[in-house]
């Protein structure tokens, strides 16, 4: 028979990763990383670092929560520019805002490396598997940032607000707040997330001659809004949209329909809040007249 190995005790912190939670925002990811550099962790190769409202307590894993700390952030931020430069910097964030899973992990190690490498243009080694991984994640973020500019459809309400609904894979609402800030100056709007529960606002009363309103916040909002748009549409939102379903209807040449095509370019999971893919009670309007 076989001799059996003695049996040899392990601590339970070498059995399982460490786990650093930070705060779900960027300064709370930035103070996490200097809380790493701080205690001498970066060298853990088994190091994550995990957004707390993204973790799962275990039975085993150590895990240790990072409170933000403004200063901390503001350091970690200026070496990274410093390193990183504008560009770099802007994956970093972009990276931070698609919020897929154990990101605050892949941007600490592309940190690292950057620390470690200060000569080196890290983002372009793609070569190393993370930065590999967030260059890829920055492109779908920009791709979804995009399509947000292009597919955001504003509906007139009541309040003479211009107010759209948006659900996107990624958190893009700080991306494109400035496209929309830039173009429509000229009216109260308003673009709110219903994914993530917050969106952005723009009152035009607040802007000058020479330079626009800044944008705020706004995370309240009536659920019956949200379920239910139509209620509080004015009377020209209402003659818009029929106006444009008959024209969306009317321009389309049955015998070049391409829906596989049409769905390339245009994503189904976009089409329930664009005006031309619903179809109102009164629908005599969008009938084909030839």
């Amino acid at each position: 028979m076989l001799e059996l190995a003695p049996n040899t005790a392990h601590p339970v912190g070498q059995l399982t990763p460490s786990i650093v939670l930070y705060e779900p925002s960027f300064e709370g990811w930035l103070s996490a990383v200097f809380y790493v550099y701080a205690n001498k962790l970066h060298d853990d190769e088994a190091l994550q670092l995990i957004a707390q409202d993204c973790y799962v307590p275990s039975l085993i894993a150590q895990a240790t929560s990072v409170v933000p700390n403004e200063e901390h952030a503001e350091r970690v931020l200026v070496k990274l520019n410093q390193l990183l430069g504008r560009s770099g910097m802007r994956n970093l964030l972009w990276g931070f805002l698609s919020e897929k899973e154990h990101i605050g992990t892949t941007l600490f190690w592309v940190v690292k490396y950057a620390i470690d490498y200060p000569n080196r243009h890290i983002m372009q080694d793609v070569g190393n598997l993370h930065v590999l991984e967030l260059v890829q994640t920055v492109k779908s973020v920009g791709r979804e940032k995009h399509r947000m500019e292009a597919f955001v459809r504003f509906e007139h309400t009541t309040d003479d607000i211009y107010f759209a609904r948006v659900e996107p894979d990624f958190n893009v609402l700080p991306l494109i707040g400035e496209h929309f800030r830039q173009r429509y100056q000229d009216q109260h709007w308003a673009i709110y997330d219903i994914t993530r529960g917050y969106g952005i606002y723009y009152d035009k009363s607040n802007s000058t001659a020479t330079r626009p309103a800044a944008l705020q916040t706004i995370t309240d909002l009536d659920d019956a809004v949200l379920r239910h748009p139509a209620s509080i549409h004015s009377a020209d939102e209402r003659r818009y949209q029929q106006f444009w379903q008959g024209y969306f209807t009317n321009v389309n040449i049955t015998e070049r329909k391409n829906p596989r095509l049409h769905r390339q370019y245009l994503p189904q999971r976009y089409w329930k809040y664009l005006s031309e893919k619903q179809i109102l009670p009164n629908a005599e309007h969008i009938q084909k007249r030839r």
